[in-house]
């Protein structure tokens, strides 16, 4: 436990969601929030599931989104992602030999439209990951990077707190 002072156990998050002041988003819009979970599924019909995770991973590191960024390592765990593919997620143009050239090309594709106000979607980026994804696979895993940066965007906005994943309540 180098460093870490808290104790980081249940009554750590539990105090943390209790400390939470903000609105809940699925109970103060249900029609927004079920859209978004539809926009979600939508989005992932047909991906792999290990480059759903991979993309939803490496766009909330972006985001700074701690929230989104642990239910997705957790998910990526339980479907048997390994723990050195996810250590390397955040530096994986140091790590390449970790991922396929499809998954760099979504990487790299994750970063450009999350960090789009940074200079748009480069043109070298799309074509490398058009190489990789046909169409209908390219519009989905856009529709994926749309969706986990939506997603980002409501958790940091309400404040959610890394560890208290509603989806098991």
């Amino acid at each position: 436990m180098h460093g870490h002072t808290g104790t980081g156990g249940p009554s750590s998050l539990a105090a943390a969601e209790a400390a939470r002041s903000r609105l809940d988003f699925a109970k103060s819009a249900p029609k927004v929030f079920r859209a978004l979970i539809g926009f979600d599924a939508a989005a992932r019909a047909g991906l792999d599931p290990a480059l759903v995770e991979l993309i939803q991973i490496r766009a909330s590191h972006l985001n700074h989104c701690a929230y989104c960024l642990h239910m997705h390592t957790n998910d990526a765990r339980k479907a048997g992602e390994s723990e050195d593919r996810l250590h390397m997620v955040a530096v994986w143009r140091e790590a390449r030999h970790f991922f396929t050239a499809k998954e760099q090309a979504a990487l790299a594709l994750t970063e450009a439209v999350t960090l789009v106000a940074d200079g748009g979607v480069p043109d070298d980026v799309y074509a490398e990951a058009a190489t990789r994804f046909d169409e209908e696979e390219l519009a989905q895993v856009l529709a994926l990077i749309l969706a986990i940066n939506t997603w980002n965007r409501v958790a940091l906005s309400t404040g959610k707190v890394a560890g208290t994943d509603e989806r098991r309540r």
